[in-house]
């Protein structure tokens, strides 16, 4: 059994006991976290597909921690100018795993 999940603004294929890395929520480690968005569940030969969420569906997931990613540097730089510009970036994330699919 699968379901694909919307948060964040990404979508996510998850099944029962799966660690996925999300854009971070505002929850506390060991926190229980419904996804409510549930685009489409498959059990067995059944799929079903919802326009634009499934009724009734909800997949549940424990917050294991939250933190940041490694770091990634972006340069910029305009030729002939003598601009350079060096940014660093660490994109928060919050780490779930899903416990349950109920549909």
């Amino acid at each position: 059994m699968y379901a694909i999940i919307e948060t964040g603004g990404k979508q996510y294929k998850v099944n029962e006991g799966d660690i996925i890395y999300i854009e971070k929520l505002d929850v506390n480690e060991d926190d229980t976290v419904d996804f409510d968005c549930v685009k489409a569940v498959s059990e067995g030969d059944s799929f079903k597909v919802g326009a634009p969420n499934v009724e009734g569906a909800v997949v549940s997931g424990k917050v294991l921690a939250n933190g940041k990613a490694k770091k990634i540097y972006v340069m910029k730089y305009k030729s002939k100018k003598n601009e350079k510009k060096k940014i660093g970036h660490r994109q928060p994330y919050t780490k779930v795993q899903i416990l349950s699919i109920k549909a």
